[in-house]
């Protein structure tokens, strides 16, 4: 295989199950500072709604239909990190967070990987905050 044959391929979006639209984009742009990329209203009272951290995937925020899907959110991953948001500056990032109101579930504490924290989203859904480190050394450190 040449480099001309290998596809190119990325995680555009990762859907997030939440009671209603408005309330999901508010707390997503508003608390944790993500940006609303689309908001296109469907048919049926659906609505493509897109938010970004800033580069990666996308979140789709997805309005719950149903028992079932009503009953999935906040628990996507059955208790487990769900999603992953990686920062340039952790200790910036925690100390937003912590003012705008956002649960941590522990201290932060550094990893082999880097610094990070479990935070739960307005729903339940559980994150990691990382700063990944690097030979020049990250953010935490100057903490």
């Amino acid at each position: 295989m040449t480099g001309t044959d290998i596809p190119r391929r990325s995680v555009g979006a990762v859907t997030v199950l939440v009671p209603d639209y408005q309330e999901a984009i508010d707390y997503f742009v508003g608390t944790l500072g993500f940006t609303l990329v689309e908001d296109t209203r469907l048919s049926e009272g659906k609505r493509w709604v897109l938010v970004s951290p800033g580069a990666g995937a996308c979140l789709l925020l997805a309005k719950a239909r149903g028992e079932r899907q009503s009953a999935a959110i906040g628990n996507q991953s059955g208790g487990r990190v769900f999603l992953f948001l990686t920062t340039d500056d952790f200790w910036r990032d925690y100390r937003t967070y912590m003012k705008r109101g956002v649960e941590f579930q522990e201290e932060p504490r550094h990893e082999k990987y880097g610094m990070v924290a479990v935070f739960k989203d307005r729903y339940g859904n559980r994150w990691d905050l990382i700063e990944r480190d690097s030979s020049q050394g990250t953010s935490s450190e100057r903490a």
